[in-house]
């Protein structure tokens, strides 16, 4: 099992969206390394730290999990979509989703300052400064972390 961790803005689609409609499609990455890692790491069942991003303050919030690896993002390819990429085809389609669905939610959100100050949690990428990838690796020691933080614990 792999460990990830994904970033959504809250007033966008939190962790609260996530639970409510239960499963959902990861939409919209547009950054090549992201797309790697959803392409070439994300697998069925593999577990995935929520982090509500550009919040005040931005926090770990819950626990998703990979119920659908990675295919043709549509969004890319519907002019009348944000997401919308010229380049990306239904022959050589450039950028992926996958889908994710709900797990948990934490009893206390686990603010970014308290991951900074946390010494085990030291080379967790998301604390790194000008780390901005919404899809990161994370290591289960860090996952594990994460979640004791959040009131979770998991076997």
């Amino acid at each position: 099992m792999n460990y990830w961790l994904i970033k959504s803005e809250p007033s966008v689609f939190s962790i609260d969206d996530l639970a409510r409609v239960g499963v959902t499609c990861w939409d919209g990455i547009r950054n090549y390394q992201a797309r790697n890692y959803l392409r070439d790491g994300m697998r069925v069942g593999d577990r995935v730290l929520f982090y509500h991003s550009n919040a005040d303050p931005p926090a770990v919030v819950g626990i998703a999990e990979v119920v659908r690896e990675a295919y043709p993002d549509s969004t890319a390819l519907d002019p009348e979509h944000p997401h919308f990429d010229p380049r990306s085809t239904p022959e050589n389609p450039i950028w992926l989703m996958t889908d994710i669905g709900f797990v948990a939610k934490f009893s206390s959100a686990v603010p970014l300052e308290r991951l900074k100050d946390e010494a085990e949690l030291s080379g967790m990428a998301v604390i790194r400064r000008g780390m901005r990838l919404s899809v990161q690796p994370v290591t289960e020691a860090h996952f594990r972390r994460v979640c004791e933080m959040g009131g979770l614990t998991f076997p």
